[in-house]
């Protein structure tokens, strides 16, 4: 089968705010295309995308809202007629608020409370006569992403400062320019907001398909040729939209019978084909019709949609020898990009049909015309080939080496090695060429200069800046055109390969661009531009194969962004995509999860009680169908099974089975087991001690996804949350699946998340939630954030290694044994620390030896420089001896590397990594110094062969899944991602522990919260469970209020989490009315927030307060809560329907507060309030940085990037430019 990639969106709520005013009436029928296009993009649903469309002029007005339509055909049905509104004047800034407060609504459709990301997308051709700036504030407030798009008359300015930040501000000239933005907001949705590709069959390819019919007078049995071309039509895709077909005979001239536009009904087109009549004539002139084809079929005027990258296929059927050339418009076919097959028969003229079509193999033949049956299958088998040619490509990188791009150059050279790691260009796929230009251009290398990877990255790291002034781009231009895109370059554009141009500009050209631009275009080359703020827009746009394929960033550091953009756009799907092979694609889909290739162990909890005897078939049903999605191998996918009612019983573990079909019989041949009560409790204890462990054959440790989908017919008759915690504390990710006689609550407060409890009426109505529970496992690794404010849907606590400091010692086992493996050695430590930010306040790395003794190459404060550091490695000879004393050497580093003399910064926080190479056993003991080591808080990572002691290098490490295992150290590039992982995992942990926070629960427990008091207190236990609680570190405090507050325990009453956790769980509801919401707030600020109580807020330790509130206040909560906000308390709150609006106003910013129905569903919101908790922690972090050390922001920026970074390095760039903006106004943290 063949795959391509299809943009699909989990979730995301969409809102087009459309100026309607009688300016934009011209380009009513561009906006309707601009709408429909985007929405063709989405996968509306339910559960998935939402889209609503509102107008406006001097009013607003609803067109439909995100909950009137939930099918993509009824929202393109709606866009496909809309009419503007009219009238005058234009009131953005109304129009803005009325969104806010008719649109992004609950009963509007917006599932803003749920965690789904908000976009609303303005389109305006005029300047508003309101103010806009507050109302686009408010917006943002409330977490919605906003985008702009202007045309004709809009105010640039406005447009900039309604978006969320200026580069999503997008200006047109025409209203013709709208289909190009589409793709760029499309990729910024893509980048920002978790919209992933996923990998769709055969069916899904886009094919223009022409076929070119011999019609002369030679051709005596044409009705043979008639029924061919019917059966092959039946074979296509007609109706779905994805295959367009057009038929053209010939003989001396040819004529089309229909072209790819004439029908888009498979059954009118076959209507067409039954009465298709022979032309008649002569001679045979297959030349001229191969230029006509070209000419006027594959033309977007007749239909062809080449420029949308679907490939482009052309069938010809030929009885006889052409009387004209052939070769030249064969070959203008090829570069053009059509795919050519030849279908000759015992008259034709067998090398006249070579030198036509692609090459021999797509040439087939048969004596008669009567005979074409035969070869329909492999006809069709040829053109699915077709499709997977696309997969070669020649691509040449042009990069400006001006003088004015000096400090932009690594970031140019860091994306050039981005793209290389997304191509194919082993085993003569895909080739590579370099130009640099300035004044004059010069070529690093031709396609044909290099074949290896190795070394087009090798040589490609070693790029210098050129220099050099003014810039010429068109003779750059026509230099590549001359010189690169030729055959002796090892351009392959003759066969038909496509050719594709990235070129790199940081400046407005001072030659003229359009000739070579032109003449590039002619030859069938596909030109990306990418330029700056310094670059002329409209002059990217214009060198461009097409505007959408010109891209624009604020600086080349902001390149990231673009790699995924050009990788994997959907409009150049057919010239950049490797389309043949599953892994290929999965490979580029920065953003896509492949069910069939990530390792995974998967156990089943199955409900084995008298309740569920007459569903366990259908239980059984469900396991087999999930388990045929999976790929079961020992080193892919394991499956174990367990049964359970009183006690649990293992029907399989991981590790009986290493195949698929051994898997589904053993599932086939299950008993219901029977028994009562049912103890769901006890048999979740028991796959956590006996199923999820190494000897069952669970790879947790090796850092493979846990996931146990439990199947539950009924409430559990013992307690089921301890050992749901204690699965999750174990990194298992619990799925709960219940019929309507199990307890919802339960299943919720089992599951990973309460969205991955699912339910279904009877258990044979699984099928119906199987590709939920699919899905889910797939969101697993794109899990979005709840929380919208500030732009951070989908940002971890991660840490960049390239902004964290770090102090990294490499310690190389240099005996005798590992001789040979050396220069790997060498060469792995290198490539590690051309990772790093080598700095003298950033990274430093030591290198150290050892055999017999240990000996010191460098310290952590030799050297400064990276280049430095990688030049001395390279120098490093091997040291030999014998016997191995590795004890002795870790001994060494403790006393002599990690120290402050030697430049170790262990005293000043910083973290301390140490990297051992080791190839065979130690002779002298390891325990005691590696134990020292972790003691001094040394993280030490561990890398063997199979010489090695496997056991005593996980003793060594300070955690055993972080030694790793090559056979020789030639092996080692294929551990350096899984190592650098580790050591971002441990740096996080480092970083993240270090702030402190105190933090106060006000918790309402008067007479309306006496129901929903339980909920609160499991909220409380759960929230402190995430906590690190030490007196040196997190403190927590509780306060419960009605008519009066009472503290139950102070910030320095407990100092352990323990002591906390039980004395909540105790916690009786007070009760009392009425409800002083206003008087508790005073009673936190001046009794628990002060030092006699414990709190640390003069030593400037984050001060927090989690209100959780569920009726209206009689009293004043505004001057105690602007009191609490002034002395620097950050304010989370949690309201019900009758709280909501009062705690908005209390919270320190709209965002902060959420709102559920009842306090039962409080569940929904616990990720929100911990993330908000380590979100506000950097936040305060940031305004201490600058309030209390007057420190520059730059400095600011990287302390908050030690403890936040995006965990997509695409949306890097958005996250830094967002987070610059928040910190030159400080005032926006409160």
């Amino acid at each position: 089968n063949t795959f391509v990639l299809q943009m699909y969106c989990i979730q995301v709520d969409v809102v087009f705010l459309l100026d309607g005013s009688y300016k934009m009436q011209e380009g009513v029928q561009s906006i309707r295309d601009f709408l429909g296009q985007f929405a063709e993009h989405l996968a509306i649903g339910p559960e998935k995308a939402h889209l609503a469309v509102i107008q406006y002029s001097d009013k607003p007005t609803t067109v439909f809202l995100l909950n009137t339509y939930t099918s993509k055909g009824d929202v393109m049905a709606e866009v496909r007629n809309i009419n503007l509104k009219g009238g005058r004047p234009l009131n953005t800034g109304e129009a803005l608020d009325y969104v806010k407060n008719y649109v992004f609504t609950s009963t509007s459709g917006s599932r803003l409370v749920e965690g789904i990301p908000q976009i609303l997308i303005l389109l305006s051709g005029g300047k508003s006569e309101d103010d806009v700036l507050v109302p686009s504030q408010r917006l943002k407030a409330a977490g919605i992403v906003i985008f702009t798009v202007g045309v004709k008359d809009a105010d640039e300015a406005e447009m900039q400062s309604i978006a969320h930040s200026p580069n999503q501000a997008f200006m047109l000239r025409e209203f013709s320019d709208l289909s190009p933005v589409k793709q760029q907001l499309l990729s910024y949705l893509m980048c920002c907001f978790n919209l992933i590709f996923i990998l769709v069959q055969g069916s899904s390819v886009k094919r223009d398909i022409v076929f070119l019919l011999d019609g002369s007078d030679d051709v005596r049995r044409f009705p043979a040729i008639r029924d061919f071309l019917y059966k092959m039509i039946e074979n296509f895709y007609v109706e779905q939209k994805k295959d367009r077909v057009a038929v053209i005979q010939y003989s001396n001239v040819a004529v089309a019978n229909f072209y790819l536009n004439s029908f888009l009904r498979k059954e009118d087109m076959l209507n067409s084909v039954r009465g298709l009549s022979h032309k008649g004539g002569r001679p045979l002139n297959t030349g001229a019709a191969l230029k006509f084809v070209k000419e006027n079929v594959f033309t977007s005027s007749s239909g062809s949609r080449y420029m949308d990258g679907v490939k482009q296929i052309l069938i010809l059927l030929s009885s006889g020898r052409s009387r004209d050339n052939v070769d030249e418009p064969a070959s203008a076919l090829k570069e053009f990009g059509v795919l050519v097959v030849g279908i000759g028969t015992k008259s034709s003229d067998s090398r006249e049909l070579h030198n036509i079509s692609h090459d021999s193999s797509f040439v087939l033949t048969v004596s008669e015309l009567i005979e074409l049956p035969e070869i329909q299958q492999q006809l069709l088998s040829t053109m699915t080939r077709a499709i997977k040619w696309a997969s070669r490509k020649d691509i040449v990188f042009v990069l400006d080496g001006s003088d004015g791009t000096r400090s932009g150059f690594p970031a140019m050279r860091d994306f050039v090695e981005g793209i290389l790691e997304k191509i194919k260009l082993e085993k003569d796929r895909d080739r590579v060429s370099v130009v640099q230009y300035s004044r004059e251009p010069g070529v690093h290398f031709y396609f044909n200069t290099y074949r290896a990877k190795k070394d087009i990255v090798n040589t490609v790291r070693g790029l210098k800046h050129k220099g050099g002034r003014p810039l010429n781009t068109g003779a750059a231009l026509q230099y590549v055109i001359d010189n690169v895109f030729t055959a002796s370059s090892g351009c392959r554009r003759l066969e038909g390969v496509p050719q594709l141009l990235i070129l790199l500009s940081g400046g407005r050209s001072f030659d003229n661009v359009d000739t070579p631009a032109a003449a590039l275009k002619e030859l069938g080359v596909k030109v990306f531009a990418i330029g700056t703020r310094s670059s002329d827009s409209r002059e990217m746009q214009r060198i461009s194969q097409d505007p959408s394929h010109a891209m624009s960033v604020s600086d080349f550091t902001d390149l990231p962004i673009v790699v995924g953009v050009i990788t994997e756009t959907p409009t150049i799907l057919g010239m950049f995509h490797h389309c043949d092979q599953r892994t290929d694609l999965c490979n580029l889909c920065l953003f896509s999860v492949d069910l069939e290739t990530a390792r995974k162990d998967v156990v089943f909890l199955l409900d084995g009680s008298d309740g569920t005897r007459s569903g366990f078939p259908a239980m059984c049903d469900f396991v087999q169908r999930v388990v045929e999605k999976l790929t079961v191998e020992e080193n892919r996918d394991r499956v174990s099974v367990v049964q359970y009612s009183r006690e649990p019983e293992a029907n399989f573990y991981l590790n009986t089975y290493t195949t698929k079909e051994n898997v589904v019989d053993a599932v086939t041949g299950l008993r219901h087991k029977g028994g009562r009560p049912l103890n769901t409790g006890a048999a979740l204890q028991y796959v956590r001690d006996n199923v999820f462990t190494a000897s069952s054959g669970s790879r947790r440790l090796d850092g493979v996804p846990q996931l146990l989908i439990l199947l539950s017919g009924g409430r559990s008759f013992d307690n089921v949350d301890t050992p749901a915690a204690a699965l999750k504390e174990l990194g298992v990710r619990v799925f709960g699946i219940g019929t309507r006689s199990s307890d919802k609550r339960e299943m919720q407060r089992i599951s990973q998340d309460p969205s991955y409890a699912l339910s279904v009426s009877e258990f044979t109505d699984l099928p119906s939630i199987q590709q939920q529970l699919l899905s889910s496992f797939s969101r697993l690794k794109r899990q979005q954030t709840p929380d919208l404010s500030r732009l951070i849907f989908n940002f971890y606590l991660s840490v960049d290694l390239e902004t964290a400091r770090k102090d990294v010692v490499f310690l190389l086992d240099g005996s005798d044994g590992t001789r040979s493996g050396f220069p790997a050695m060498r060469d792995f430590v290198q490539r590690v620390v051309e990772k790093f930010t080598v700095e003298e306040n950033r990274d430093r790395v030591s290198v150290v030896q050892y055999s017999r003794e240990p000996e010191n190459h460098f310290n952590l404060n030799t050297y400064t420089t990276k280049e430095d550091i990688v030049a001395t490695i390279e120098g490093i000879r091997h040291k030999g001896g014998r016997p191995l004393n590795t004890g002795a050497a870790l001994q060494h580093v403790r006393d002599n590397v990690f120290n402050a003399s030697s430049g170790s910064r262990h005293l000043e926080g910083v973290p301390q990594i140490l990297i051992l190479l080791n190839g065979g056993r130690s002779f002298d003991n390891v325990n005691t110094p590696a134990s020292a080591l972790k003691k001094l808080g040394v993280k030490v990572f561990a890398v063997g062969t199979r010489s090695s002691d496997i056991r005593e290098l996980q003793k060594i490490s300070y955690n055993p899944r972080f030694a790793l295992s090559v056979s020789e150290f030639t092996d080692l590039p294929n551990v350096q991602q899984q190592l650098m992982s580790a050591l971002g995992s441990v740096i996080v942990q480092d970083i993240s522990r270090a702030p402190s926070r105190d933090v106060v629960f006000l918790l309402d427990g008067s007479d309306g919260t006496r129901a929903g008091f339980p909920a609160m207190r499991d909220f409380v236990q759960r929230v402190v469970e995430t906590l690190a609680v030490d007196e040196n570190k997190d403190r927590v405090a509780l306060v419960q209020y009605s008519r009066d507050p009472a503290a139950q325990f102070y910030l320095n009453t407990f100092n352990t989490k323990d002591d906390i956790v039980n004395t909540v769980r105790g916690l009786r509801h007070k009760g009392g009315r009425p409800l002083n919401t206003g008087a508790a707030l005073q009673y936190v600020k001046d009794n628990i927030f002060t030092a006699s109580s414990g709190s640390r807020s003069l030593q400037g330790i984050p001060q927090m307060l989690i209100l959780l509130s569920g009726g209206r206040s009689n009293d004043n909560v505004d001057v105690s809560a602007s009191a609490l906000k002034e002395s620097g308390v950050l304010i989370f709150g949690i309201g019900t329907r009758n709280s909501s609006r009062e705690v908005e106003r209390i919270v320190t910013d709209p965002s902060y507060s959420q709102s559920v129905s009842e306090f039962t569903d409080i569940p929904r919101v616990q990720d929100l309030v911990s993330r908000c908790l380590q979100l506000e922690q950097g936040a305060l972090i940031a305004e201490k940085c600058r309030g209390y050390h007057k420190i520059p922001v730059t400095q600011c920026l990287s302390r908050i990037s030690q403890t936040f970074r995006a965990s997509s390095s695409n949306c890097y760039p958005l996250w830094k430019q967002w987070l610059l903006e928040l910190l030159q106004k400080p005032q926006q943290f409160r």
